[in-house]
């Protein structure tokens, strides 16, 4: 086999697909490579634990993210910018060992890379090596392509993440969306490009005009991974909590809702209650003697 011919782990990651096609092992940067390639589409969701995580790896969603979104979802804050390194690590590793197949990604939080490239590299080890993830997200464009570079140096696959990076929410005022007006989209291109160049496997284009979204897919050679960017991205990601109706009150528009748990969940309570209350449970089927 000469040095330009595929080797056989090649030609598999080129020919099986994301559904079905990977079975034995974890999918990888370069299976999403060869699904940009063929013009397949996949999904991504965030996971937080290991039970609903395991949940969505039986249902053959190919990535999971471990986002620092658990901060709104599951510890109770604002935003997500108080979240901790520590915490990060902690649903990582639950996520992973939840898992068989799911490529696992996992948000550096606020603060554990924005000082420097050795930051990012020291947390970014620390979520590899204690948790056991794939791969590393982390939010910015130019501004964050060092820190990508010497990432990919070392050996951690980068998801980046532009447009609307939530991390920036107090700069931001909001959650307003990006990409708007020809200078906003022209740094939008300058960013998706640097990252690129910097050696990200993929890029999150949050909350941007779908038009734009098309134009960053069309001229990137690396998966471009959807959330409010429109229906012409590579991939698409979800909050899961969003996705499956756990979240109470507004949801972002790009949000569609697959199921009502929180409804479910609800309805499943208040007959526990109701069967406590009245001396319906437990009965004799679930005690012992």
């Amino acid at each position: 086999m000469n040095a330009s011919s595929p080797s056989p782990a090649q030609n598999q990651a080129s020919t099986a697909t994301l559904y079905g096609g990977v079975t034995n092992r974890r999918v990888t940067v370069r299976d999403l490579a060869a699904a940009k390639q063929r013009g397949e589409k996949w999904s991504m969701l965030t996971a937080y634990d290991a039970l609903t995580a395991g949940v969505f790896d039986e249902a053959g969603i190919p990535v999971l993210l471990v986002g620092d979104s658990a901060g709104n979802c599951h510890l109770g804050y604002e935003t997500t910018v108080p979240v901790t390194m520590d915490q990060m690590v902690m649903l990582s590793a639950a996520v992973v060992r939840g898992t068989k197949r799911s490529m696992i990604v996992a948000d550096l939080p606020f603060g554990s890379y924005q000082e420097s490239p050795a930051q990012a590299m020291h947390n970014a080890a620390r979520l590899m090596k204690e948790a056991g993830v794939g791969a590393v997200k982390l939010e910015g464009g130019e501004r964050s392509a060092r820190s990508i570079e010497l990432l990919v140096e070392a050996g951690v696959p980068v998801m980046a993440h532009i447009g609307l990076t939530p991390q920036s929410v107090h700069a931001f005022g909001g959650y307003p969306v990006q990409g708007r007006g020809d200078e906003a989209a022209h740094q939008l291109l300058r960013d998706a490009k640097a990252v690129q160049q910097a050696g990200a496997f993929a890029v999150v284009l949050e909350a941007v005009p779908a038009e734009l979204a098309a134009q960053v897919t069309e001229q990137l050679a690396i998966p471009t991974v959807g959330i409010g960017g429109g229906p012409d991205t590579d991939a698409q990601v979800l909050v899961w909590t969003d996705m499956a109706g756990m979240t109470a009150g507004r949801v972002p528009k790009f949000v569609k809702q697959y199921a009502d748990l929180r409804a479910v969940l609800g309805d499943a309570a208040r007959a526990f209650a109701e069967d406590v209350r009245g001396g319906a449970f437990p009965a004799e089927e679930h005690s012992f003697h």
